[in-house]
Order: structure tokens, then C-alpha cells, then sequence
């Protein structure tokens, strides 16, 4: 090799640093392989994750996939240097989209790409990424980190996830039986999760007597947090509450409320004909809902159309199986409410 070929452009200082990737991907093995599951084939390293499902546990067996991403609330992570939390988030809402739709989430992917790469901050990140995959009971198979200079400024990242679950035929859900008289029952949510952040942000750029650093006072069992941490608040992971439901065969559909919050998603598990009926004081509303409200005077309709003003997930029963439902989740400490009916109608969300 000539002298001029060895000083010659290289790719590091074109700013992509693939030795500080390697790094990286070792020093996350151990807490990847904390997620592993009896399906999982071989290990980190390869052009791609393998897993082998069990088949037989399944009746004419079908594969469920989603993926998504976070959105603007990284926005919110980046600015508050906390990133702890963002995997989860990011698992969450590929999860819970594949739980709506009967399925067990079997294994996870997820794509990170970045101006300049952070060791530490992508550490925080996958961590939140695995403990996500745990909550879910999915596998950490595999994923990407992209260092694309010039494309993201330093500091900034995105990241996408992948979910693949899978369900028997029969149990796929998808309203098709929903009818008049079935009943919506609401499960809490931990605060904003990962939707409507462009609104907020919007909100605090327009305000210069907001700050992300300004007190928020909770309920006087929660007391008191900041705005910024409140914002941050994980996104619910609902895979361990709702799956027995749906492997007992008790729920008639599921609904994700996230982006469009319940004005858009509920309908899009209704058969034509039928619309749902909300009644808004049957649950607690949280005070980072309030707050929005009150500081960007957000109408009340818009509000239930961007949040998910303190419902994360839907689920419609038949009134026969109510109890049972009810019980069965009082016995996993969650929070149950009886928030709507079915009825005939020309479609939609009724708000009472």
C-alpha cells in the first residue's frame, strides 16, 4: 500500500466512529441476554435475529407485527439529558398494538440512529429497551445503531421499534363481535405516555413562564413532581394483565389509545352501525391533563382527541363477563373502570 493510500480519508473522520459501536454492542450483551426466551437461536452479531416459535401451542397459528416509534418526546429526554426511560416507551408502544390484536409479542428489534454516537446515552436507552422487553416477556433479538453525521445534529436521536407476536386463529381480535349492550372498561395510565408531545411542546415554546424544571403538584398520595419528570412517566406495558384475558377468551376487542386518543381509536374496532359511548367522570383524570388544559386552553374535545386523559387501554366485554374480568384483573393490582356502553349508532365516540 502506497504512503498516500495510507494517510488517505478515513471513515472515522468522516464521523462515524465503527469502533465505538463495537464497543457499545459489547458492553450491552449481558443485560440483552437478560430478555432472552426459549425461542431465541444463537446470539448477538448476526445480519439477523432468529427465533423459533412453538407452533404446536397454537391452533392454525398467525404472526402479529407492529412497529413504532416514540415520536417528539424525545424532544423532551434530549433537552432534559434522561434517557433512561425512552426504551421503554419505545417497546411499549409496539406491544401494546400487537396485544390489541389478541397476540402474545414474542421477540423485538429496534432501530437507533444518531449524529454522533453516545456510549452512554445509547446504554441508558437500550436498557430501557430491555426492561421493556421484560415487562412484555418479548425477546431482544437484535437491532441497529445508525451514526448518520451531518443528517441528525450532535446530542439528537431517533429510535423505532419492531414487534412480532403471535396468535391462534381463533383468537385474533378484532371486533367483529362487538354489539349493542357490551361494555368498555378503561385501564389506567401512567400520565401522557408517548402521544400528543407536539402539542406540549408547541405549549412550552410559547410560554415564557414555562419551564420543564416547574413543580407539579399530583394527588396528595403522589405529591409532588416537575413537569419535565411527569412528561417523561413511561408508557404502560399491558401485556401481563391483559394476555390471560384474551387466552381465556373473555375480551371481544382491545383498543391502544394513543395518537387520536379515544375519539379515534376506539372506532377503529367498531363494527359500522354501532358508536361508543364515554362517560369521563367514571375515571380519575390525571393532573398533568388538567394542566395542559388550563395552560394552553385546549378545548375539551380536542383534549380527548390528542391524550389519553388517563385511559391507556379499551377493552369491550360482554356485561356476562364483566365480573369476571374485573376480578381477574383486581387480582394483578390493576385499575379497572367502568368508562362506556356500546350502542347503535352512526359510529364514533360519544363523550357523556
Amino acid at each position: 500500500m502506497s504512503q498516500e493510500e495510507e494517510d488517505g480519508l478515513t471513515y472515522a473522520e468522516s464521523g462515524v466512529d465503527i469502533d465505538k459501536a463495537e464497543k457499545m454492542v459489547d458492553r450491552i450483551q449481558d443485560r440483552v441476554k437478560e430478555t432472552y426466551t426459549d425461542g431465541v437461536v444463537g446470539d448477538l452479531g448476526g445480519f439477523g435475529g432468529l427465533f423459533a416459535p412453538d407452533f404446536e401451542k397454537y391452533e392454525d397459528p398467525v404472526l402479529v407485527a407492529g412497529t413504532d416509534g416514540v415520536g417528539t418526546k424525545l424532544k423532551i429526554a434530549q433537552k432534559m439529558n434522561r434517557h433512561e426511560t425512552i426504551g421503554i416507551d419505545l417497546v411499549a408502544m409496539c406491544v401494546n398494538d400487537i396485544l390489541a390484536q389478541g397476540a402474545k409479542p414474542l421477540f423485538f428489534l429496534d432501530y437507533l440512529a444518531c449524529g454522533k454516537l453516545d456510549v452512554e446515552v445509547n446504554e441508558e436507552i437500550i436498557q430501557g429497551i430491555v426492561e421493556g422487553c421484560k415487562q412484555s416477556r418479548a425477546a431482544l433479538i437484535g437491532g441497529e445503531t445508525a451514526e448518520m453525521p451531518g443528517f441528525y445534529p450532535a446530542g439528537e436521536y431517533d429510535v423505532a421499534g419492531f414487534a412480532v407476536g403471535i396468535a391462534g386463529h381463533s383468537q385474533i381480535i378484532n371486533g367483529a363481535s362487538i354489539k349493542e349492550g357490551d361494555l368498555l372498561l378503561g385501564l389506567a395510565s401512567s400520565g401522557v405516555h408517548s402521544n400528543g408531545f407536539s402539542l406540549i411542546r408547541y405549549l412550552l415554546d410559547s410560554r415564557d413562564d414555562l419551564s420543564l424544571e416547574d413543580s407539579l403538584d399530583l394527588d396528595s398520595a403522589a405529591g409532588s413532581t416537575t413537569l419535565g419528570a411527569e412528561l417523561l412517566t413511561p408508557t404502560r406495558i399491558y401485556v401481563p394483565q391483559v394476555l390471560p384475558l384474551i387466552e381465556d377468551g373473555l375480551l371481544k376487542g382491545i383498543s391502544h389509545i394513543t395518537g387520536g386518543g379515544m375519539i379515534d381509536n376506539i372506532p377503529r374496532i367498531l363494527p359500522q352501525g354501532l358508536e361508543a359511548h364515554i362517560f369521563p367522570p367514571r375515571w380519575p383524570r390525571p393532573t398533568i391533563f388538567n394542566y395542559i388544559q388550563k395552560q394552553g386552553g385546549v378545548a375539551r374535545e380536542e383534549m380527548y382527541r390528542t391524550f389519553n386523559m388517563g385511559i391507556g387501554l379499551v377493552l369491550v366485554v360482554a356485561p356476562a363477563q364483566k365480573e369476571i374480568v374485573e376480578q381477574k384483573l383486581k387480582k394483578k393490582q390493576e385499575s379497572v373502570f367502568n368508562i362506556g356502553v356500546i350502542k347503535k349508532g352512526s359510529g364514533g365516540v360519544k363523550l357523556a
